[in-house]
């Protein structure tokens, strides 16, 4: 083995270990602040190509969601054997102005109740609209049953002579009163129009559907008088095998 001239290790070794660090191109070490950077980007990297599967999840969630019904928003409903029925009564004059932009029924004392009728089960659902009622106690020993207006009698209503103020003083009176008969001419045309377009369409409800609309009725003004009142639907009727179900009774006075 041949060694240096003062001895200090093998020169083969020390030509080795110079070889290799001339071999060797030297590479800065990075900094902590280039060491965060490639960190970040990497990250960066990695959640863009996560993003097309988390947008493809959320197309999936909001095509199942509207596969399903909206939920619903109401002033009061009740639910049963897969029928939803909501009502809420337009004790706002303004709510009527986008329906009746002429002649309001709310001026000549008539309450609109928009209500929904939502089935959720398998099964067709008849309801006879013309037996709904709005039951109101005008006193402690005084209750009546107010039936739903046709667009017809909702014309005859608003139309007839002697029509007062929702506005003013009143004194309770049993309800409901005779409606007059007697045309209108162009007016209550228009105003029957109005009134079928905006009423519920039908009583048919098919499976996982809602029908929806306004109910009209004749208080007379006395709008207080909802403090008490309840919508009554009492025939409904699953059309396949005609099973009648259970009648409903929906409390508007909250």
């Amino acid at each position: 083995m041949k060694y240096t001239k003062r001895g200090s290790g093998p020169l083969s070794l020390r030509l080795g270990t110079h070889a290799r660090r001339r071999a060797t191109p030297h590479v800065p070490r990075e900094s902590k602040g280039d060491e965060m950077r490639n960190l970040y980007y990497n990250h960066m990297r990695i959640a863009a190509l996560r993003i097309p599967c988390v947008a493809t999840s959320l197309s999936l969630l909001a095509a199942f969601a509207g596969a399903q019904q909206a939920p619903l928003r109401t002033a009061s409903l009740e639910s049963h054997e897969g029928l939803t029925i909501t009502a809420t009564p337009w004790t706002d004059a303004a709510k009527y102005k986008d329906k009746f932009p002429k002649k309001s029924p709310y001026a000549a004392g008539i309450l609109a109740v928009e209500v929904s009728f939502r089935n959720d089960s398998d099964e067709s659902v008849r309801v006879t609209l013309s037996r709904i009622r709005l039951t109101v106690h005008v006193d402690a020993e005084n209750t009546q049953e107010l039936p739903s207006l046709s667009p017809e009698e909702l014309v005859q209503a608003v139309l007839k002579p002697g029509g007062k103020d929702p506005t003013a003083k009143r004194n309770k009176i049993p309800l409901p009163v005779p409606i007059p008969k007697g045309g209108g001419g162009k007016n209550a045309d228009e105003l029957q129009r109005q009134a079928q377009e905006a009423s519920v369409p039908t009583g048919v409800v098919a499976p996982h559907s809602t029908v929806k609309g306004l109910l009209y009725f004749d208080m007379q003004s006395q709008f207080d008088l909802l403090e008490t009142a309840h919508l009554y639907v009492p025939e409904l009727v699953q059309m396949r095998g005609n099973r009648a179900l259970t009648y409903f009774d929906i409390d508007l006075g909250h």
